[in-house]
């Protein structure tokens, strides 16, 4: 019996243009913390994309901010850890300019309230690479609220991240739920779909803004525009009369 869904966020819950957001993003980053670190672009950007590398391979052994931080630290010396507090401050601030990579579509708050309303418990399963104030902050582009989701995934309280399958695996342990109880939605069939249906959940793929890099058949697959997400989400049974 369905009872969780779990959204991921970039492209799904908040279309966006990738590449516009990656620009952005390290345009910001560099402008801020460059001249802190006295490093050039590339040397930080390097140092960031070694450092997200170690939370993707993450296996579970330590959060991955602690991941994160022990690679960007160990490439550029210690003295960086004493910042830790300012990259949250960028995340509350210069990070928001990455907001012009990114829509709003009113579809998805609407979507939200109706599984709310038919008592479905939401997980907003972002790839965890990112501290929770950024996340959140995307969520607010989104049009949706934190406080809809019983768990936000973040670098702070998640050890894996996509597309390892022992990431599905941990959110099933946090929310102590069964895969099968659970549908994950999402845009991208290798990080979202194919890992997650692997440990056994069911998934429906968003198909306006598909990524497919495997070019995986996905048929076998719920899949379907954001319209036709609300139309299924509108025929879902009420989750209290399902137990009642």
């Amino acid at each position: 019996m369905l009872k969780y869904i779990l959204f991921d966020l970039d492209g799904t819950m908040l279309p966006m243009d990738q590449d516009k957001f990656i620009k952005i993003y390290f345009t910001e980053l560099s402008n801020r913390f460059c001249p802190i670190f006295k490093l050039e672009d590339e040397q930080l950007i390097k140092a960031v994309w070694k450092a997200t590398n170690s939370m993707v391979k993450n296996d579970g052994s330590r959060p991955n901010r602690l991941a994160f931080w022990e690679t960007f630290s160990k490439i550029l010396g210690n003295g960086v850890l004493k910042y830790v507090k300012d990259f949250d401050d960028f995340y509350i601030n210069e990070f928001n300019e990455c907001k012009a990579a990114t829509r709003f579509n009113p579809l998805v708050p609407e979507i939200i309230k109706t599984l709310k309303n038919k008592g479905y418990t939401l997980i907003a399963a972002t790839n965890p690479l990112f501290p929770e104030v950024a996340i959140k902050n995307r969520m607010g582009w989104a049009g949706v609220k934190p406080g809809d989701f019983e768990l936000v995934a973040s670098y702070e309280n998640f050890s894996t991240s996509k597309p390892n399958p022992k990431y599905f695996t941990e959110i099933a342990e946090k929310i102590k739920a069964e895969a099968e109880q659970c549908l994950m939605v999402g845009n991208d069939i290798d990080e979202d779909i194919l890992p997650s249906a692997q440990v056994g959940m069911d998934a429906y793929v968003l198909t306006d803004c598909l990524v497919n890099r495997s070019d995986a058949d996905y048929s076998e697959y719920k899949h379907g525009s954001m319209r036709e997400l609300l139309n299924y989400a509108r025929m879902l049974p009420d989750v209290k009369i399902q137990e009642f």
